[in-house]
């Protein structure tokens, strides 16, 4: 497979492990955007929202769970933001559905 993340996630390119389980894998950012900049990726391989269906729904929820858990490990008690990006308008720069878990200083709205 072709698809960055999967690689990442397969550890054939190495990347900052910080949280991982049957489910999904989460990593440091390579370009972090704040202090604690996570990517919390499922194993499965979803292109984006737009492919995600119901059957996915556990999973995406999963997501959203283990980004909280993260947060909570890293001390984001002030808060945090978390950010699925979709598509090129979106903002989306890999074809593999990802969270972003942000936080460490205030992060201010609109994002940009």
């Amino acid at each position: 497979m072709s698809c960055l993340f999967c690689k990442i996630i397969e550890g054939s390119i190495p990347s900052a492990a910080v949280y991982q389980d049957e489910q999904c894998y989460a990593f440091a950012d390579i370009h972090p955007q704040a202090p604690v900049h996570v990517l919390v990726a499922p194993r499965e391989h979803i292109v984006a929202m737009t492919e995600a269906s119901e059957k996915q729904s556990a999973l995406l929820g999963h997501l959203l769970l283990a980004a909280a858990e993260i947060a909570r490990a890293k001390g984001l008690a002030k808060g945090y933001r978390l950010v699925i990006n979709t598509g090129q308008d979106g903002g989306q720069t890999v074809d593999h559905l990802h969270v972003h878990l942000l936080g460490g200083r205030p992060l201010h709205w609109p994002p940009g």
